[in-house]
């Protein structure tokens, strides 16, 4: 059963129609660390997220200078419920058609997600093999009855050979184990619902295309940072304004301009993720934010030294950048730092640890260790990181869609972010060398 359009039950990719369009099953997507919208794998390259037209016109009206340091805009996307044999629903994607869908501005403001994340082909390309894993699903006889849920289900053919573990409130690590980050499932659980609570009069929702800026790395450490010591944007009620002045002020957001909003580090010793969320981030002192963004540079082994001065210098650059852009305001955005937990001081470790052993045809591993040579890594081998900007759906600028509002200057608050953020790095980098 189709909520949107009559189709093919339980058919999608190549065999799914819907006006002669083929559509894409959007799945979770595994290594989203924070925020609450949920960010749906559309292809290898791409993710998608519900549409809010500030953040798209946003997109469309970045400075070349700053689109270095946010994800690609790819455009848009039709999104509706569809039934599969099981009776379970998901989300497929469509192409976009004027006027056919709505986007997340059209709804009441409690129901909006609080933050927020080349043109591709809809084909989907097949990646790695099916694997069962659960994720919410919702069941429905007929549209009448999608208010019903059912047990979460669902054969994914995206997931990720390496677990996730959330560390608890207490610092413990819990006992499930399982193959997306567990903040993606929050997250995506929450979107099914709020869309399905209207699914009866919105049958199809737009989604912005977004870059996958994890791509590149085979196993992202990821860093999400709330960036700013103000939230709300210059539309906030008084209420949502006082609510998200409240969380600054009872956070490093006040103190630091920066706070964690959710994590992932790859441990070389266990093999899994180490997740945090938000609500660890916003519960931290300063000296708390220096631990967690230590705990994001440790391997399990060790400190990751090396990632000092890329990481730094990615954010010096975006400094530089930023300062430029006088009246730009970027409340409530966030700072993803990525860098990958395998590379070539990954490889050194593995060669350390037999029980740890990489293939030696992996093209990831130094020649130096595939050939049984130096275990130690190449002197000129940079590590990959990357500093990316996301969530502007509370952003603006002079002139941008006739805001009444008109800031002076750069964002000094999102600068003071910054600023801490680069010396706590800096005095970091100075008591380990």
């Amino acid at each position: 059963m189709c909520v949107c359009q009559t189709m093919e039950v339980g058919k999608y990719g190549k065999n799914a129609t819907r006006s002669g369009d083929r559509g894409v099953l959007l799945e979770p997507f595994i290594h989203q660390v924070g925020g609450h919208s949920s960010m749906m794998r559309y292809d290898d390259h791409t993710v998608c997220k519900p549409l809010i037209t500030r953040e798209q016109r946003f997109y469309e009206s970045l400075p070349p200078e700053m689109k270095e340091f946010t994800p690609e805009y790819k455009g848009v996307v039709s999104v509706c419920f569809e039934g599969d044999s099981d009776g379970y629903i998901n989300l497929v994607a469509y192409p976009y058609v004027e006027n056919e869908a709505v986007e997340q501005d059209d709804m009441p403001e409690r129901d909006q997600p609080r933050r927020k994340h080349s043109r591709r082909s809809l084909h989907r390309s097949s990646s790695g093999t099916e694997h069962k894993e659960e994720r919410p699903g919702l069941a429905s006889d007929n549209t009448e009855s999608i208010q019903e849920t059912k047990s979460p289900r669902a054969d994914l053919h995206i997931h990720s050979d390496v677990p996730f573990q959330m560390l608890d409130g207490n610092s413990g690590l819990s006992s499930e184990k399982i193959s997306y980050n567990p903040w993606s499932l929050r997250c995506h659980k929450q979107q099914l619902s709020r869309m399905r609570s209207e699914s009866k009069d919105r049958k199809l929702y737009k989604f912005l295309l977004l870059e996958n800026v994890v791509h590149h790395f085979k196993l992202p450490c990821v860093l999400d940072l709330k960036m700013g010591t103000r939230q709300h944007g210059d539309d906030a009620s008084e209420e949502k304004a006082a609510r998200q002045m409240k969380k600054c002020e009872q956070s490093t957001s006040a103190t630091l301009g920066v706070r964690v909003c959710g994590m992932q580090v790859y441990q070389l010793d266990t093999g899994h993720y180490l997740c945090r969320n938000k609500y660890y981030g916003r519960g931290l002192s300063i000296e708390g934010f220096r631990n967690a963004l230590y705990q994001y540079l440790h391997n399990g082994i060790e400190l990751r030294k090396d990632l000092f001065e890329p990481i730094l210098a990615k954010l010096r650059s975006l400094k530089a950048v930023l300062e430029r852009q006088a009246s730009y305001r970027f409340y409530s955005s966030s700072l993803l730092i990525i860098y990958d937990g395998k590379d070539s001081r990954a490889g050194m470790f593995v060669e350390r640890r037999p029980e740890m052993r990489l293939k030696r045809t992996d093209s990831s591993v130094p020649e130096s260790l595939q050939d049984g040579g130096s275990t130690e890594p190449s002197s000129s081998a940079q590590p990959k990181v990357d500093v990316r900007m996301i969530d502007f759906a509370h952003s603006t600028f002079k002139g941008f869609r006739d805001d009444p509002t008109v800031h002076d200057g750069p964002d000094m608050g999102y600068m003071f972010g910054l600023e801490s953020l680069i010396n706590i790095m800096e005095q970091m980098r100075e008591e380990n060398q």
